[in-house]
């Protein structure tokens, strides 16, 4: 399956006022190309706990919003890329329960859960990059 990107923005995201910014440009790229509501409420919860995590444990970083498209199907890709300290083990970061924070760890894979595709990767020392896409109709 080829995802071509038919455009892109890039959201600095170091304060608080730029989450509520980041999360009404991902809103306004769901309406954009027609995506439901119930999608755009669970990709707004995805984005909205992966730039938590962001703010939290890498004192933030950057978010790529881009809409894609795959046949007939457009939908919007969110790159989250921070220069914190990694993650050090991810398969235990994706399981549900696990949390280094005081939370209840349902954020990477209940992230998961809420979108199509979602693809981390990791360096300790070096940084995350946590790319999501939610189709409009799926």
């Amino acid at each position: 399956m080829m995802i071509l990107s038919l455009s892109k923005d890039t959201v600095q995201v170091l304060k608080e006022q730029d989450v509520v910014f980041l999360k009404n440009r991902v809103k306004e790229v769901a309406v954009k190309i027609k995506m439901g509501l119930v999608n755009q409420t669970r990709l707004l919860t995805a984005a909205s706990e992966l730039v938590r995590n962001m703010m939290r444990y890498a004192n933030g970083g950057v978010c790529q919003i881009e809409i894609v498209s795959s046949g007939r199907n457009n939908g919007v890709r969110l790159i989250f890329s921070d220069k914190g300290p990694g993650i050090p083990d991810i398969d235990a970061a994706m399981r549900d329960g696990f949390s280094t924070g005081k939370s209840l760890g349902l954020g990477l894979p209940g992230t998961k859960r809420l979108v199509n595709e979602f693809d981390i990767k990791s360096k300790v020392g070096e940084g995350t990059t946590v790319t999501i896409i939610k189709w409009a109709n799926g």
